[in-house]
């Protein structure tokens, strides 16, 4: 099964793959389901966006399917992500997790490619411990990670309203932070001058609207807040982006993968058109 049937396509301006991996999750694991269960979502949605006057027939897009990442350790796991991001030239990746730590291998290989990288996201967790139940490479660490790769004046974080006292110590430094979705003005229009890479993390929401995800966070943002979010990535050159740790197991209703399935769309529509100048 295909993210709404997307057909194969010879040169893919967003292509999906799927990085089932939850091995370090610390809660409540089950976020290796996500791809599967999103795509299977999917099926119910239309490939119109009434919002954005587009869809996906008319959108260079096509799913590459899953990484094999079941089986590794989170360092070689973030390796294969690399590698796979590293060989899409002239693509922009679209990743569906999985745990956050993929992003770490996304952002490693963009971050070669692109000097200006700016990495803006969206989260409940400021995820900047710097090792976590003995691992330095995992889902709470992974923005820490990131810092290790591209510098706090690049990293803008949005949604954040759960961290130890360190860590928003740390979030300090970084270009902008904020509980809400807002991103002052003249930070915008500096990410519009940056090649960006984007993360959402589904717990950004709130378990109101997303239940099904490994550590929920309350007092979160409206799905419709985050959908809106999403469509404004027309503004920006985006080269990457990711939607990791919705866990299917701890949503029967199925409401968090249709959700994720939507901000998927919305997402490959707004990076589908001819982009900034």
């Amino acid at each position: 099964m295909t993210f709404l049937g997307a057909r194969e396509h010879a040169q893919p301006r967003v292509l999906i793959v799927g990085a089932p991996f939850d091995r370090t999750s610390s809660f409540r694991s089950g976020s290796r389901h996500a791809p599967a269960a999103i795509r299977w979502a999917s099926q119910s949605i239309e490939t119109y966006s009434p919002v954005l006057r587009t869809g996906l027939e008319d959108a260079a897009v096509a799913d590459g399917g899953d990484l094999e990442l079941e089986h590794l350790t989170p360092e070689a796991a973030v390796d294969r992500v690399a590698e796979r991001v590293g060989g899409m030239v002239g693509t922009i990746p679209l990743l569906i997790g999985g745990e956050h730590t993929i992003t770490l291998g996304a952002v490693r290989s963009l971050a070669a490619r692109y000097p200006d990288l700016a990495v803006l996201q969206v989260d409940a967790h400021a995820d900047l411990r710097d090792a976590y139940e003995g691992r330095r490479i995992c889902h709470a660490t992974v923005m820490r990670r990131v810092l290790d790769r591209v510098p706090a004046d690049r990293v803008v974080a949005v949604g954040i309203r759960a961290g130890t006292r360190e860590e928003f110590a740390l979030a300090e430094t970084l270009r902008s932070v904020s509980r809400g979705l807002n991103i002052p003005a003249d930070v915008w229009t500096w990410l519009q001058r940056s090649h960006v890479y984007i993360t959402i993390d589904i717990d950004a929401v709130d378990p109101a609207d997303a239940p099904g995800t490994g550590n929920p966070e309350p007092e979160g943002i409206a799905s419709g807040e985050l959908l809106a979010f999403v469509r404004r990535l027309r503004d920006l050159h985006v080269v990457g982006c990711d939607l990791v740790e919705v866990s299917p197991p701890f949503d029967p209703s199925g409401r968090t993968a249709v959700l994720a399935a939507v901000l998927i769309r919305e997402c490959v529509l707004a990076l589908s058109g001819p982009g900034p100048a």
